[in-house]
C-alpha cells in the first residue's frame, strides 16, 4: 500500500537538510503540501523547496524552535496561509558535545540549556500549537524524531540523550491525551544517520567502528528514516500511536 497525502498539509521542522529534506521530498512525491522550517541556512532550505513537486503549495519559514515566542508567531503566520495541518514532523534538533570531565561549569550549563530548549521544550511547544488546530479538525498525525541515545546513553552528549528520553515520555503522554480526538503521536528512534550532524564523527577514525555496530555494516540513510515517518503518518496506522520504532540496523536491541 502506497500512502496518499494528496492535499494534506505537512509541517517538517529542520527541513533544509538531512532527514528533514528526505521527508520533504517523500511527502511531496506522495502528494502533500510541504512546509519546512529552518534555523539559519536559507540557501539549503530554498534548495529543498526546489527539489519538491512544483504543482503543490510548498512553503519555507525561518524558525528557531528554542524560542517560545518565535514558535507562537510562526503558527500565526502559518495559519494565515494554510487552513489545516494534517501532519507535524518534529525533526529539528541540536547535538552538542559536552564531556563532563572536560568542560567548564558554564559550558556544561550552556549545553544543557540549549539542548533542552530545542530538543524537548521546543518540540513540546510545536506540539501544543499543532494540537490546537488538530483538535478542532478532529484529525492529526504527530511524529517526533527521537534517538537510540535515549536508551543506550550518550556519554559525550548527555543532554542530548536526556532530551530524547524526555521526548519519548512526552510523546507517549500526548498520545494518550490526544487519542480521543483522532490525533496520533508516533516516535522514530534512529541510530546514526548520514546527516550533517553526524558527518564529522562518521568521517573520523571511529567512523568504521560505528558502521560495524550494525550487522549491515552501515548507518542509516535519511531516506531510511523518511520512509518510516511517512508510514507512521499514513491512514491505517492509528493503532501504533504512542509506539517507538527503532531504526538502528540492529546496532542496539532492547526488549
Amino acid at each position: 500500500m502506497v500512502p496518499d497525502f494528496t492535499n494534506r498539509n505537512v509541517l517538517i521542522t529542520g527541513g533544509s537538510r538531512g532527514i528533514g529534506r528526505a521527508c520533504a521530498k517523500l511527502f511531496s512525491q506522495l502528494g502533500a503540501n510541504v512546509i519546512i522550517t529552518y534555523k539559519s541556512n536559507t540557501d539549503e532550505a530554498q534548495h529543498t523547496l526546489e527539489l519538491l513537486n512544483s504543482s503543490q503549495n510548498h512553503r519555507m519559514f525561518q524558525l528557531d524552535i528554542s524560542r517560545p515566542d518565535a514558535i507562537k508567531s510562526f503558527f500565526i503566520d502559518l495559519f494565515k496561509v494554510y487552513n489545516t495541518l494534517e501532519v507535524l514532523v518534529n525533526n529539528a534538533g541540536v547535538y552538542i558535545e559536552h564531556k563532563i570531565k572536560d568542560v567548564s561549569y558554564q559550558e556544561w550549563q550552556d549545553a544543557w540549556n540549549e539542548t533542552i530548549a530545542t530538543n524537548l521544550t521546543g518540540v513540546s511547544n510545536l506540539c501544543y500549537f499543532a494540537a490546537q488546530k488538530m483538535v478542532k479538525q478532529e484529525y492529526g498525525k504527530i511524529i517526533n524524531v527521537s534517538s537510540r541515545g535515549a536508551f543506550r546513553g550518550e556519554p559525550d552528549y548527555p543532554a542530548y540523550g536526556a532530551s530524547k528520553a524526555g521526548l519519548n515520555a512526552m510523546s507517549q503522554s500526548l498520545a494518550v491525551a490526544l487519542g480521543s480526538y483522532n490525533i496520533t503521536v508516533g516516535i522514530i528512534a534512529p541510530g546514526f544517520v548520514e546527516t550533517d550532524m553526524a558527518t564529522s564523527l562518521l568521517q573520523s577514525e571511529s567512523g568504521e567502528a560505528i558502521k560495524k555496530q550494525s550487522p549491515l555494516n552501515r548507518v542509516a540513510t535519511p531516506d531510511d528514516i523518511a520512509r518510516a515517518i511517512t508510514m507512521f503518518a499514513s491512514d491505517g496506522m492509528e493503532f501504533m500511536t504512542g509506539g517507538i520504532i527503532d531504526i538502528n540496523g540492529a546496532s542496539y536491541l532492547r526488549s
